[in-house]
């Protein structure tokens, strides 16, 4: 079954997606510029991991009314003691990888980077999140280079693109830094409730950009990989909370579409 929306699913943002999510959607977004990269471009996939923490809920025990006691068959030198039990079992955050994918444009001679495509993921957005200072370094690290950024950030919580003019109040945004333009920053807001726009992928002068069908891309790992079966459309997509007159649109659509 197709996406029922035009562009972004915010469906996809769930955590338990996101992550196959973002490394699927890389992995298109390599195979679908290849063909217009060549034989002067190559499109590399870069992986990276990094941590983050999670809870796992306390599960409440329940203390049995009859405890059985199993004697040992063996023989057991000295006096034998019963081990007492932690009196007290508390949660504790503990560390899970998280992969992370960007792509990297390349000259295909000498191997120098022309264009980085970032992909952003909720660590890289999270202030204070050792991966947040890490992604900060390599965005600065590109905008001090004669590389161009693209950055597409598919994700309506964390910081945005660092920009002086005020941002419009849309859930998307994919930001464009060109090499030797620094100081212009273009901008696309994305709504929910249209497709997305065909976006440029700047090379070396005098290459034209070659164009990003960001939206082809999100649809086809969508179908091809069947999403559908992993959303439940009878629930609100994850959080926050959807702004009242968009929230209204994307029930009438799955309503119109017999979802759920």
């Amino acid at each position: 079954m197709s996406s029922p929306f035009p562009g972004m699913n915010p469906y996809l943002e769930d955590p338990d997606i996101w992550e196959d999510f973002h490394a699927n959607l890389a992995t298109e977004i390599q195979a679908q510029l290849t063909p217009s990269l060549r034989p002067r471009y190559v499109a590399a996939l870069m992986p990276r991991v990094t941590y983050d923490e999670v809870v796992i809920q306390e599960a409440r025990a329940i203390k049995p009314d009859v405890g059985v006691l199993q004697v040992s068959e063996y023989p057991v030198k000295g006096a034998v003691s019963a081990i007492a039990p932690a009196p007290l079992v508390a949660s504790a955050a503990f560390e899970v990888p998280v992969r992370l994918h960007s792509i990297e444009i390349r000259e295909t001679q000498t191997g120098l980077l022309v264009t980085a495509i970032e992909i952003l993921s909720p660590v890289n957005k999270r202030p204070g999140h050792e991966a947040f200072e890490s992604y900060q370094r390599k965005r600065r690290d590109v905008m001090r280079s004669e590389a161009h950024l693209l950055e597409i950030d598919l994700l309506r919580t964390g910081s945005r693109f660092p920009v002086v003019t005020p941002l419009p109040d849309a859930p998307y945004f994919i930001f464009l830094s060109r090499a030797g333009r620094r100081s212009k920053v273009e901008i696309w807001p994305l709504r929910i409730q249209d497709p997305i726009p065909m976006i440029p992928v700047p090379l070396r002068e005098p290459d034209p950009d070659v164009p990003l069908d960001l939206n082809q891309a999100i649809h086809t790992i969508y179908d091809r990989l069947a999403y559908d079966l992993r959303i439940d459309y009878t629930r609100p997509p994850p959080k926050p909370d959807l702004p009242a007159e968009v929230g209204a649109w994307l029930q009438a659509r799955l309503q119109a579409m017999k979802l759920p």
